[in-house]
């Protein structure tokens, strides 16, 4: 455990993954002799330079002794007496005075040398066998300016930063334009291209701490851009039922239809693969499935479009994908799309949404609050049980008692009434 902790701290840090590639690019190297050195495979290589893995342990410190940028010459520090003195014994000869002109002068290349900054992401090639060595300039060279943009990776002190809405801005003005027409090509409508770009740049806005600090802003915004515009819902608005008409040339109006009848998934695909320019890996991450399903999906759609356009089926893959890219860059740029709103429009639409969804979610906690106040003040504090309603039962005996009175029974009850004896007599009542 100790022996992996120290060699993992022995190894510098790697640079980003774009910046892998590009130093691999700027030896002269491919992925093959990058990952015949290292040991590993090709798909491998790739993934570390699109930043899904990261080389651990010895291929790590390989890897980045392989990419590592070459440091800069320092020019030599020449003394002043440039001639050798002749050979003779040292107590013939005394040294010579150094005045302070000459120390002056001797020190000014190494002060020179000091001054320039190093730029390890800049590989510099060291000269051949016989080249003379530079003279030392006569006067050091300025220091760099406070706000001089270096590649040290040091910030200077007073370097104004850059504020989030700068920032926001400038990637919308960089990626909007070129994002709206890709849209375009997914979805076949003008109208909502723009609000997708739109609506992906207001949330991209919502959470720009999230989206700064991303290895790649304009992919997460790309990729919410795709999200909205394919997504199902459009075909309940009126609007969006049917796509806007279709070019008018016969090539791009084959290359327009045959995107259309591809599947979403496959559309996707090809457009990020062969339109954008991406990676196999990147383009698999991006549509969230799997290395071998996207490459699946790219020559199913490559095969389609191949049956409407005929120079596409006798080339070869490479070729075939150099021919899609620029027949698919061609129609985007030919298309007449309209321009995305400004950058600080689409700002304010988004902070007024987000303002608008906060006064509604505490206007709706609000009246659930209310409502379940005013249920605890009217409900009962007991439980009262219901009252059955009433239902006839049967197989009863009748109620005992006296029975009903028969008509003799009436009339000696009427009798008794209107003749009131006295006495013992009225015990015995006279009948007749």
């Amino acid at each position: 455990m100790t022996r992996s902790t120290t060699d993992e701290a022995a190894v510098p840090p790697l640079p980003s993954p774009k910046e892998r590639r590009r130093l691999r690019k700027a030896k002269s190297l491919s992925e093959e002799e990058v990952a015949a050195a290292v040991g590993v495979t090709r798909a491998t290589v790739r993934s570390w330079e699109t930043g899904r893995t990261s080389p651990r342990g010895r291929k790590r410190a390989l890897y980045a002794k392989l990419i590592a940028p070459e440091p800069a010459v320092k020019p030599p520090a020449v003394k002043p007496p440039a001639v050798k003195p002749p050979a003779v014994k040292p107590s013939a000869v005394k040294p010579p005075a150094v005045t302070p002109e000459a120390a002056a002068a001797a020190a000014v290349p190494e002060a020179a040398a000091a001054a320039v900054p190093e730029a390890p992401d800049l590989p510099v090639a060291p000269p051949g066998p016989e080249a003379p060595p530079a003279a030392p300039p006569a006067d050091p060279p300025p220091a760099p300016a406070p706000n001089s943009d270096t590649r040290s990776g040091a910030e200077a002190p007073d370097e104004r930063r850059v504020s989030p809405a700068e920032a926001f801005d400038e990637l919308y003005a960089r990626t909007a334009p070129g994002l709206v027409r890709q849209a375009y090509l997914l979805t076949g409508r003008r109208a909502l291209a723009r609000e997708s770009v739109e609506r992906a740049f207001e949330l991209a806005w919502q959470r720009w701490p999230e989206v700064a600090v991303d290895r790649d802003p304009a992919g997460w915004v790309r990729a919410a851009a795709y999200e909205y515009a394919m997504s199902p819902w459009h075909r309940l608005r009126r609007t969006h039922r049917q796509p806007d008409a279709p070019p008018t040339e016969p090539g791009k109006r084959a290359l327009f239809d045959a995107l259309l009848d591809l599947p979403p998934a496959y559309r996707r695909t090809l457009l990020l693969y062969d339109g954008v320019g991406l990676d196999l890996p990147e383009t698999a991450a991006e549509t969230e499935a799997s290395t071998p399903a996207a490459a699946g999906r790219l020559m199913t759609a490559r095969a389609a479009v191949a049956e409407r356009l005929p120079e596409l089926a006798d080339a070869a893959p490479a070729e075939q994908s150099a021919l899609l890219h620029d027949r698919i860059g061609g129609l985007a740029r030919a298309e007449h799309v309209p321009v995305p709103r400004p950058a600080r429009a689409v700002r304010t639409g988004s902070e007024n949404k987000a303002r608008l969804w906060t006064r509604a979610a505490v206007a709706g906690v609000a009246l659930l609050i209310a409502v379940t106040g005013l249920t605890l003040h009217t409900a009962p504090t007991h439980y009262e049980q219901p009252i059955s309603p009433p239902e006839r039962v049967g197989g009863v005996p009748p109620r005992g008692g006296p029975q009903k009175l028969t008509a003799q029974d009436l009339k000696l009850q009427k009798s008794l009434s209107e003749q009131l004896a006295h006495g013992p007599e009225r015990l015995v009542p006279r009948l007749e």
